[in-house]
C-alpha cells in the first residue's frame, strides 16, 4: 500500500510525492534502474548496539565469514552512470510541473541505525538526481532526501532558502541530537550556505560541490543574448530530429560507444567533449526539456541573486564545511574565492579534485562516500568520534589499498610468523587472538613501510581489523601544510585513530584490535644508524589501561627496512642546509601545535621526512610473539611498579623478536629479489615463496 506525505513549508511549496505519482517514470525504464520516490517520514534512530541471544537468553557469538578473504577479485561498487541520470531525468522533466518537492531514492533505503539526514540541493538542472551515482553507497549511512525543482517552477532563490530552512527546522526539532547534512552543487551550494547563515544554532554540516562563487560574464552575457533570440520551439524541434526508438541500430551503436567511452573518466568542457557528445547523443530531447530557453534564462538570473546573497551572509555561517573544488571548472567557480571562504568559514576543509570538470558527482573516478571517510567528515552526534563514527572499508576500497601498495607487497614478499599458546612458531597468523580486546605493540620502520603489508594481511587472512593509533597531525587539514593531506587518506580509510590514552581506553572498551607504536614518530622518522633501535618513553600507561579490560598484549618485531632503502639525508642533515632548514622547522612546528601541552618525550619530536635512496628490494619479516594475557590482573597492575615491569617485559620481547628475525633472515635463500622472482616464475606468480626453516 502506497503512502503520500506532505511536508508543507510556510509557503506551501514542499510537496513529497508518493511512489505512485512517479510510477509513470519507470514504466519505460530499464529494470536495473531503481530510483523512485518513497516516503521520507523519519523514525527515531534506534540503539546502535544489538545483542544476539538464543531461546534461553544466553549470548550467542556469530561466526561471520571473512568478507576480505577474496579481496583480489573485488569489483567496483555497482553505481549508475551519466546515461542513467539522463534516462531517469526524462520522467522528472515531464512531471507536469508543480512546486519544489523532496524525494528519497529507493536505492538509499538500507541506511544503518542512527544515520544522519542528508538533504541534497541540486545544481542548475534542478532534477535532484545529481547524486544518482552515489545513492546506494551513501544510503548505507545517510537518510537521503533530494530536492526536485520542476522545469516550469519559478520559485525565487530566497523562497527556496525558506523552503529548505523549514525542512531543516522541522527535522532538527524532531531529532535535535542528529546532525543534518546539506549537500549542494553549484547553485545548490549557495542555497546551503544561505540556510546555514540563517540558522547558526542548528547542527549542520555542509558539503559544497563546486560552489558557484561568481558568474563568468565572458560566457554568461553572450549566452543570455543568444538565448533571447532563439525561438521557443527548440525543444520540440530537437525531439523530432533526434527521436529514436528502442532497438534502433543507430541507438544501439551510440549507446555502445557511450558506454565504452564512459568506462574512462568523464572530462569537463575541454578534452572530454567527445565523450560528452557520445553520452548525450540519445538524450538530447531530455536535456533540451530539462533546460529550455525560458528556464535557463531564469536559472541564470537566480544564480546571480543566489551568489550575491551568499557572499553577503558568508560571515554568519558557523557550520562545519567541506568544499569539493574541481580543477577544471572555470565558469562558476573561482579558486581565489574558495581560498577566501576557507579562511572565513570557521571549520572548513577544501579538497581539490584536480582532474574533474563541471559535474564531478557524475564522473567515474569520484566517490563521495570515500571522500567523506577520508576527510573524517561523517558523524552521528555533536562531533566526529573516530571510534563510533568510523565506517569500515568496502571490499573494493581495500582492494584499492592493495593495488596502491602492490609494488611494496610484491617487491618484499612479506614473511609473517606468529607464536601459538604452546610457544611454537608458525608461518601464519594462527597464533594471533581472534577475539578482542588485543593490543599489538611493536617497532615502527622508517616511514611506516611495514604498516600496509601487515594491516592488509591481517584483514585478508584473519579478518582482524587493526585500529592504528596515529599521530594527530594526520587528522588535521592544515591549509599551509608543507605536505599534501591526501597522502594520509589511507590511514583514515583503514581506521587510524589519533593517539591518546583516552582513545586507547575507548578502543579496548569496544573489544577492538589496537595497534600501538610507543616509539611513534621518533622511530618512524629515525636518523642514520638508528635502524631497529627502540625509542620508547621511560614509562607508559598502556599496560594499566589494557589491564582494565583484560586485554591481551601481542609484542611484535619487523625487519627489512635496511633491505629496501638507505637514509642519506636525515633531519640533522636537513637542518644544516639553508634551503631545507625552514621547511624542517615549519613541519616540526605544525606537529608541535597539534600536540600542544604535551610535555612528554613524544610531545617534542621532529616531523621531518628523511631523504632515502632505494635499493633492489630485499624482504620484510614479521614476528608476532606469544600474547601476554592481562585478564584478572587489573588490581595487581594498578601498582605503577608492577605495570612498569610488564611494560619492560613487552619492550624486551619486541627487541627479542627483532633480534630473532635479524639472525634468521641470514639463512633465507630467498631473501633477495632474484631468487624470489625465479621461484615464482617456475611455480606461479601467486605462489608463496619459501623462507628459512623455523
Amino acid at each position: 500500500m502506497e503512502t503520500t506525505m506532505v511536508l508543507r513549508s510556510t509557503l506551501g511549496l514542499c510537496v513529497v510525492s508518493s511512489s505512485s505519482n512517479l510510477r509513470q517514470y519507470r514504466t519505460s525504464a530499464a529494470k536495473h534502474r531503481l530510483t523512485s520516490v518513497k516516503s521520507v517520514t523519519s523514525t527515531i534512530p534506534p540503539s546502535r548496539k544489538r545483542k544476539n541471544k538464543d531461546e534461553d537468553g544466553d549470548t550467542v557469538t556469530k561466526v561471520v565469514e571473512n568478507p576480505y578473504s577474496k579481496v583480489e577479485a573485488a569489483r567496483p561498487d555497482l553505481r549508475k552512470s551519466l546515461l542513467d541520470f539522463l534516462e531517469e531525468a526524462r520522467g522528472f522533466v515531464g512531471d507536469g510541473g508543480g512546486p519544489p518537492r523532496w524525494f528519497s531514492p529507493l536505492e538509499s533505503g538500507a541506511q544503518a541505525p542512527g544515520s544522519p539526514l542528508l538533504l541534497f540541493l541540486p545544481g542548475i538542472d534542478g532534477t535532484g538526481l545529481g547524486l544518482i551515482r552515489h545513492h546506494k553507497k551513501l544510503g548505507e549511512f545517510f537518510d537521503i532526501w533530494c530536492l526536485h525543482i520542476p522545469v516550469s517552477d519559478r520559485t525565487p532563490a530566497k523562497d527556496l532558502v525558506k523552503l529548505i530552512e523549514k525542512t531543516v527546522k522541522s527535522e532538527y526539532h524532531r531529532f535535535p541530537n542528529r546532525p543534518i547534512y546539506l549537500v549542494g552543487e553549484s547553485i545548490g551550494a549557495c542555497l546551503a550556505l544561505d540556510v546555514a547563515a540563517r540558522n547558526p544554532n542548528i547542527d549542520l554540516s555542509l558539503i559544497l560541490v563546486n560552489p558557484a562563487t561568481h558568474v563568468n560574464n565572458f560566457i554568461s552575457q553572450p549566452l543570455s543574448g543568444m538565448l533571447n533570440v532563439l525561438p521557443d520551439g527548440i525543444p520540440t524541434l530537437l525531439e523530432d530530429i533526434f527521436s529514436v526508438k528502442q532497438g534502433d541500430p543507430l541507438t544501439g551503436m551510440l549507446e555502445a560507444l557511450s558506454n565504452e567511452f564512459f568506462s574512462q573518466r568523464m572530462g569537463g568542457l575541454g578534452g572530454g567533449m567527445l565523450r560528452d557528445i557520445l553520452a548525450v547523443s540519445t538524450n538530447l530531447p531530455t536535456i533540451s526539456r530539462m533546460l529550455p530557453k525560458d528556464t535557463l534564462l531564469w536559472k541564470l538570473e537566480m544564480l546571480k541573486y543566489a551568489i550575491a546573497s551568499m557572499n553577503s551572509h558568508i560571515y554568519s555561517v558557523r557550520a562545519e564545511t567541506l568544499i569539493l573544488m574541481s580543477g577544471r571548472d572555470q565558469w562558476l567557480l573561482n579558486e581565489e574565492d574558495i581560498d577566501r571562504y576557507s579562511r572565513t568559514l570557521p571549520k572548513c576543509i577544501v579538497r581539490k579534485l584536480d582532474d574533474s570538470g563541471q559535474f564531478p558527482l557524475l564522473e567515474e573516478g569520484i566517490d563521495l562516500a570515500t571522500i567523506i571517510k577520508c576527510t573524517c567528515f561523517y558523524r552521528r552526534g555533536k562531533s566526529h568520534d573516530h571510534i563510533t563514527d568510523y565506517i569500515m572499508p568496502t571490499t573494493y576500497e581495500l582492494k584499492q589499498q592493495v593495488d596502491d601498495h602492490r609494488f611494496l607487497l610484491d617487491g618484499t614478499s612479506p614473511v609473517m610468523l606468529s607464536t601459538l599458546e604452546d610457544g611454537t612458531i608458525v608461518r601464519s597468523l594462527e597464533g594471533l587472538p581472534s577475539e578482542g580486546p588485543v593490543l599489538y605493540v611493536g617497532y615502527h620502520m622508517i616511514l611506516g613501510f611495514e604498516l600496509a603489508p601487515m594491516v592488509l594481511q591481517l584483514m585478508k587472512e584473519r579478518n582482524i581489523h587493526l585500529r592504528g593509533l596515529t599521530h594527530p597531525l594526520v587528522f588535521k587539514n592544515l591549509p599551509d601544510s608543507v605536505v599534501d593531506t591526501k597522502m594520509f587518506d589511507k590511514y583514515k580509510i583503514m581506521g587510524g585513530v589519533p593517539v591518546s590514552s583516552f582513545n586507547i581506553y575507548k578502543l579496548l572498551r569496544e573489544k577492538a584490535h589496537v595497534l600501538l607504536y610507543p616509539g611513534g614518530v621518533r622511530e618512524a622518522l629515525h636518523r642514520k644508524g638508528e635502524a631497529y633501535k627502540l625509542f620508547w618513553p621511560e614509562r607508559s600507561e598502556f599496560v594499566r589501561v589494557a589491564s582494565k579490560f583484560g586485554a591481551k598484549i601481542v609484542p611484535f618485531g619487523v625487519v627489512g627496512e635496511d633491505d629496501i632503502c638507505e637514509i642519506v639525508l636525515d633531519s640533522n642533515d636537513q637542518r644544516n642546509i639553508p634551503i631545507l632548514k625552514d621547511l624542517v622547522e615549519k613541519a616540526t612546528k605544525d606537529a608541535g601545535n597539534i600536540r600542544e601541552g604535551d610535555e612528554s618525550e613524544l610531545g617534542n619530536q621532529d616531523c621531518c621526512f628523511p631523504g632515502l635512496v632505494p635499493k633492489i628490494p630485499g624482504r620484510f619479516y614479521y614476528y608476532f610473539g606469544k600474547p601476554i594475557d592481562l585478564a584478572g590482573k587489573e588490581k595487581e597492575l594498578k601498582d605503577k611498579e608492577k605495570a612498569q615491569e610488564v611494560y619492560m617485559q613487552v619492550k624486551s620481547e619486541v627487541e627479542q623478536c627483532i633480534a630473532y628475525l635479524k639472525v634468521k633472515r641470514e639463512t633465507d635463500p630467498y631473501r633477495h629479489l632474484l631468487p624470489r622472482t625465479l621461484y615464482q616464475a617456475s611455480h606461479g606468480w601467486s605462489s608463496e615463496v619459501p623462507t628459512f626453516d623455523l
